[in-house]
């Protein structure tokens, strides 16, 4: 059975509770892709990651946030492009971003140089760096930090908008991440041939169609049931995307 911010531009420091995802979320999109992996590129992540469930590893960026050795990786976690821009145009975070950190773990798991312990760092990075690229508000116009910055109650308790997309709504469905995962992999063949094409690049950019429904109610606003009702089908379908992507790009680097 199948399984089934940004910040201003050069941020230094990140809230520490600004996740992608949330462990739900991210969880899920390990499990989908691992259904979609080809028989060597299994073969491999389950060589360097060990035996366990790949999904067990797409938290692993965020549950080492506390370890400041790691800090630099912060701001890899998102990009920056503001409204009518785009990926290239925009100007560039000098620690990196999502979508250069995602080029430089895929060039080095092709790489036949890495140790066990790199080859493990750098797939469970690649892991939850295509989950966050997916998270819409992990695509950050630059004037709100991702939309930590844009204050909401959410069913009456007090939040903001990156955190109702990161596990608001997920949370909401009331859905472990194996049955999200089940409900949600379905992709059919043309689905999969399609959302497989492009860069990371080019998937970034898909999130700006989003900001206009995102953004739709004033800050302060009380979100609930209609917001949940019209952007959760767009939640579910960035999950299945980015698990779909995961699995393509892993069967590229492990062919």
């Amino acid at each position: 059975m199948k399984l089934l911010r940004f910040l201003p531009l050069f941020p230094l420091l990140v809230p520490a509770h600004v996740f992608a995802w949330g462990a739900t979320g991210h969880r899920v999109v390990g499990a989908i892709a691992e259904q979609h992996l080809s028989r060597k590129a299994r073969k491999a992540v389950h060589r360097i990651l060990g035996p366990g469930p790949m999904a067990m590893c797409a938290t692993w960026m965020d549950d080492i946030k506390s370890d400041h050795s790691y800090d630099y990786m912060r701001d890899w976690h998102w990009v920056t492009i503001p409204d009518g821009s785009t990926y290239a145009a925009a100007e560039k975070n000098p620690h990196g971003d999502a979508v250069e950190a995602i080029g430089r773990m895929v060039a080095a798991l092709k790489s036949d140089t890495l140790s066990a312990e790199r080859q493990a760092f750098c797939l469970k990075v690649l892991i939850h760096l295509i989950g966050d690229l997916h998270q819409p508000l992990h695509v950050g116009r630059g004037d709100d930090k991702g939309g930590n910055d844009f204050q909401v109650r959410w069913f009456k308790q007090g939040s903001n908008l990156h955190r109702v997309w990161d596990s608001g709504m997920i949370d909401h469905s009331q859905l472990s991440y194996t049955e999200l995962a089940c409900s949600l992999d379905h992709a059919t063949p043309e689905q999969i041939k399609q959302w497989s094409q492009g860069t990371a690049a080019d998937w970034a950019q898909e999130n700006l169609a989003f900001r206009p429904a995102i953004y739709a109610d004033s800050p302060g606003a009380e979100l609930g049931y209609d917001y949940n009702y019209r952007n959760w089908p767009t939640v579910q379908e960035q999950l299945l995307k980015a698990g779909i992507r995961l699995a393509g790009v892993l069967n590229a680097v492990f062919k």
